[in-house]
């Protein structure tokens, strides 16, 4: 049942550089990011409830936040999830809206942030090398299978290096961008 398939191993590696993105745009560097409130799930009307279906949140100022919450009744809910989100953020209330000052990194909470970054890139490359070696399992099948011939084996086994050596590339790319922003450099 092993059959190789490049497509299906491109859009799995292709995954694992998306799934890095999407975590290190998560971090929070000197600049004020709409995204860095993704991740924060808020409790309202009895279910968890991601905060971007419960407020709309804009950022007016390059170091500030703005949650403008829908629901007078959820503004308490909804500061209290920012407040424990880990994110060292405090709003400040204003009625409906919730204000976020971004305080500046200390050197300390930069390079923890970078450390974190790098084990994210690391978990990403980690993944496209597991996809690499389902690819190459696959073609070693196929080939005692008698399904390809060695020699196309082999040239499938240099292709696929290829293509796991541009993904990590591009998963390596996505963490220096991150680093050098959150290193401030």
């Amino acid at each position: 049942m092993a059959k190789y398939d490049k497509a299906d191993l491109e859009r799995r590696m292709k995954g694992a550089v998306d799934a890095l993105a999407s975590d290190l745009a998560g971090l929070r560097t000197g600049r004020a990011s709409a995204n860095l409130l993704d991740p924060i799930t808020v409790t309202v009307y009895g279910s968890q409830m991601p905060l971007n279906q419960v407020a709309s949140v804009s950022v007016p100022e390059p170091r500030m936040i703005s949650v403008q919450v829908w629901d007078k009744s959820n503004v308490s809910p909804v500061e209290k999830a920012i407040r424990s989100a880990g994110l060292g953020l405090n709003p400040i209330n204003d009625g409906t809206t919730l204000r976020l000052p971004i305080p500046d990194l200390t050197e300390e909470r930069r390079k923890e942030l970078a450390k974190l970054a790098g084990s994210y890139a690391e978990k990403a490359r980690i993944a496209i090398r597991n996809v690499r070696r389902d690819g190459m399992d696959n073609l070693k099948t196929d080939e005692n299978k008698k399904e390809i011939s060695e020699d196309d084996r082999k040239r499938l086994e240099t292709e696929l290096q290829k293509l796991t050596d541009e993904q990590i590339k591009a998963a390596d790319e996505e963490f220096a961008r991150k680093e050098k922003d959150i290193l401030g450099k």
